[in-house]
């Protein structure tokens, strides 16, 4: 079975930072695009980041420009997502999944086009 396993979540105050890391043991996560989603109680999963292929590709909700960055480290096959400045409104449960449909990201994905979800680590943003 698919699935992924992300790691790195905590508490944090606000304006502090966080990595989280997404890795499998079962594949090479560099042949897929790989996006970051995060889920608050009560609202929508919705997408953060992206990171397609080819590492040039990357995709940022208006939520984490200019806060957040994506990256992988082939050698570990991880898929980062730096957290910087987070906010009270971060706090959600983070997830990795692997963009099924294609290996590039575009600003018109869904949560149905990713697959391989892991169980998600909790990232809580409170003083």
């Amino acid at each position: 079975q698919l699935q992924v396993v992300e790691s790195g979540g905590g508490l944090v105050q606000p304006g502090g930072s966080l990595r989280l890391s997404c890795s499998t043991s079962r594949y090479p996560l560099d042949n897929y695009a790989i996006g970051w989603f995060r889920q608050a109680p009560g609202k929508e999963r919705e997408g953060v980041s992206c990171i397609g292929k080819a590492e040039d590709n990357t995709y940022y909700a208006d939520s984490a420009k200019d806060r957040f960055a994506i990256s992988r480290e082939k050698a570990k096959n991880m898929v980062y997502l730096q957290m910087n400045g987070l906010k009270p409104e971060d706090t959600a449960v983070y997830y990795c999944a692997i963009l099924l449909i294609q290996d590039y990201c575009s600003a018109s994905m869904l949560p149905s086009d990713f697959g391989a979800w892991g169980q998600g680590t909790q990232v809580t943003v409170s003083s």
